[in-house]
């Protein structure tokens, strides 16, 4: 885009729907968002990393938070960083990240959710079943705290700092490995 907005107001209800009129205008801008609501602030030709949060959710492109970007975040004491995105941050932002100890969130683990809902859905269409959305919301967390846990229980380091990446990483590995075994590959 032409840059980023940001609107210490918070962006909700209209303001949502101005950016996506934006948005489907085909035109890749933002700078009209702050003469619509003048109280937002443009920034031109920036990224919004360098903006102070508590919590970071990279959601657009791949490697759209790259190693500059991260240590604006953490020079700014950004508490949490989520890759919403496949890929969502460069390997160089997710080594700050880690090198920092901060809690960083890889996309594999978050996005699993997402994963964990298609699989569901198909359980049901398979079995010709139709789940109600709290049982659909229960089986979802029972999946997500179970893929937390392996994170935990493989990323925890010495001094207690969960390393998310390394458990997802080992976590998906011990899947696969116990699945090749299981077929006889291994």
């Amino acid at each position: 885009p032409d840059g980023y907005i940001y609107d210490p107001e918070g962006v909700s209800g209209e303001k949502i729907d101005y950016l996506l009129e934006l948005r489907a205008s085909g035109n890749d801008i933002v700078a009209p968002y702050a003469e619509e609501f003048p109280g937002a602030q443009f920034f031109e030709g920036k990224r919004p990393w360098e903006v102070k949060v508590d919590v970071a959710l990279p959601c657009a492109t791949q490697n759209e938070l790259d190693g500059d970007d991260a240590q604006h975040l953490i020079d700014n004491g950004v508490l949490c960083v989520g890759e919403i995105s496949n890929m969502g941050c460069t390997p160089e932002a997710i080594d700050k990240f880690i090198e920092h100890k901060m809690l960083f969130a890889p996309g594999k683990a978050v996005n699993a959710g997402g994963v964990a809902t298609s699989g569901l859905e198909m359980s049901q269409n398979a079995l010709h079943l139709s789940w109600s959305a709290e049982d659909v919301d229960k089986r979802l967390h029972q999946i997500m705290h179970g893929i937390h846990r392996q994170c935990v229980e493989h990323g925890t380091d010495a001094d207690g700092y969960v390393n998310y990446v390394r458990g997802a990483n080992v976590a998906g590995f011990m899947k696969v490995a116990k699945a090749m075994m299981a077929q006889g590959v291994v």
